[in-house]
């Protein structure tokens, strides 16, 4: 069932759950993503970056979507930090039911004009749009847009106030020491939890956390409880994917796709099952 982020955000804004949004790149990727959802029950976000879409290409997209047609629990298909409205435009073009228009990286009145000027066109053709407001970090060069980790701008709950209510935005993501790519493991981050209390406390839309892949799963589940509603995960399950694809091709007379991918496509499934438990949203189709 395919939805846009709108409505499929505002039932995990009404029960206390989140969402998560699988980045995935390729197609062997988002099919496993939509069957460990099935098998859950859980609803789901596929999230897809503009350099993820450049990968994969239209025709892959467009299966996707009529994959998420075909589905058994409600799924959006998420244009992940568009950098331009021209970019949102392209989404629109490829069927995304959501878009984000991150111009967090932008002076607050720019930030503002831009993601207003997105929210216009896309409502108007039945997309639903996420805005950023603070930085999210970036630990390595592979990451996801962002700036240094020591550069991150934690989002201002007054200017959250005024951003949501100028733009129009359908749901919000913040900034709460979270970061793009993989923490070193001696580096433990801590989330700002009483920031999010207190945005959470003004705002009435859902609200969304980047770069979750290295922040401990105990604080991760506190967000959900005090309000987060969609969760991004990308390093997490491309790591597993990857790294059983190295190990089975250690065995150098593979070649077959059926012999060489399964076991990637599970241990990315293992991963992605313990995020769908963590944020709660096990069993959560049975309320849409």
């Amino acid at each position: 069932m395919l939805l846009n982020g709108r409505d499929l955000l505002a039932v995990a804004n009404e029960n206390y759950f989140a969402i998560p949004a699988f980045n995935i790149s390729d197609y062997a990727m988002g099919k496993g993503i939509f069957e460990i959802s099935e098998r859950l029950h859980a609803p789901l976000i596929v999230a897809i970056h503009p350099d993820e879409v450049s990968h994969i290409g239209g025709d892959a997209l467009a299966a996707l979507i009529q994959r998420a047609h075909r589905s058994s629990v409600p799924v959006a298909i998420h244009w992940d930090h568009g950098g331009t409205y021209e970019q949102v435009l392209e989404a629109i073009q490829l069927g995304f039911t959501s878009a984000m228009i991150d111009a967090s990286m932008e002076p607050f009145e720019d930030n503002v004009a831009i993601t207003r000027k997105v929210v216009d066109t896309a409502h108007a053709v039945g997309l639903s749009v996420e805005g950023e407001l603070g930085t999210i970090g970036k630990l390595d060069e592979q990451a996801e847009d962002g700036v240094l980790v020591s550069q991150i701008a934690f989002t201002d709950p007054a200017e959250a106030v005024e951003y949501v209510e100028r733009t129009g935005v359908d749901s919000l993501a913040i900034a709460i020491r979270t970061a793009h790519g993989l923490y070193p493991k001696h580096v433990t981050p801590q989330l700002k939890l009483d920031l999010l209390q207190q945005i959470k406390a003004l705002l009435p839309i859902p609200l969304v956390l980047h770069g979750g892949s290295g922040n401990p799963d105990d604080e991760i589940g506190q967000s959900v409880k005090l309000g987060v509603n969609k969760i991004n995960i990308s390093s997490d399950i491309k790591v597993a994917y990857h790294d059983k694809m190295r190990e089975v091709l250690a065995d150098t007379s593979l070649r077959e796709p059926n012999s060489i991918q399964p076991p990637c496509i599970a241990a990315m499934q293992e991963v992605a099952a313990q995020k769908i438990q963590l944020f709660d949203a096990a069993g959560k189709a049975d309320l849409y």
